[in-house]
């Protein structure tokens, strides 16, 4: 498996170019399983069930359309996009056990900073709890979403993938309902006190992937200049 990283920012379609190319050459047999690491310029992206109400400013930032799940999402300079094309079908055919494994690894990474990750149904993500935050009205504790997480498989492989706010501006997030989901905030992990680097998420990731998906043989590529 190939995990490549991109320094800079990279666009948005020329990402979704690369991942098609490579899910194809996947499937086909021609290319290694890749997950690619990198950064996109300010924007939001509309998955096949955003609703149109839930782009607030639709005249903040590019606007693009995605065949991934979910809804509306922001990406941009300071979060981790992590992009994985990975052939499930040698995972066990089975798109929810793999979904799983995608949560875990991020909770399994966020746990190398003393972070305590978590999914809740109903909610597309990983939140964390905010006990520096007031109660809500109804009296539940604050959580604040630090992860998102949205895929699409062609002939059993994967591409799109996982989001992670290092250190991303996160009044851009205003511009949309994030995964449709109204009542709870968004953080990073700087804003949750914690000087995490890029270098030192990715760091992260690598280590916590063979702990939640087996031990594969891996290389590297050394980072681009996008």
């Amino acid at each position: 498996m190939e995990w490549k990283t991109s320094d800079g920012l990279t666009d948005y379609e020329a990402a979704v170019s690369f991942m098609e190319a490579r899910v194809a050459a996947i499937a086909s047999g021609k290319a290694d399983e890749c997950i690619w690491l990198l950064e996109h310029p300010a924007l939001y992206t509309a998955g096949t069930s955003a609703r149109i109400e839930d782009l607030t400013d639709p005249d903040r930032f590019p606007v693009h359309s995605t065949k991934r799940g979910g809804q509306y999402t922001y990406h941009g300079p300071g979060q981790r996009v992590v992009y994985v094309m990975l052939d499930v079908s040698k995972r066990g055919h089975d798109v929810r056990q793999f979904v799983k494994q995608l949560e875990n690894w991020v909770i399994a990474a966020l746990a190398e900073f003393n972070v305590k990750g978590e999914i809740r149904d109903g909610r597309v993500g990983v939140w964390v709890q905010r006990n520096d935050k007031p109660l809500s009205p109804s009296g539940h504790q604050a959580e604040d979403k630090v992860a998102a997480i949205g895929i699409r498989l062609r002939k059993w492989v994967s591409f799109h993938g996982i989001s992670i706010n290092v250190e991303p501006d996160l009044s851009h997030f205003s511009g949309i309902v994030p995964c449709g989901i109204q009542d709870h905030g968004v953080t990073s992990l700087v804003d949750l006190g914690l000087p995490v680097t890029m270098a030192d998420l990715d760091v992260a990731l690598k280590k916590t992937f063979e702990e939640v998906f087996g031990d594969p043989t891996c290389h590297s590529t050394p980072p681009e200049t996008d």
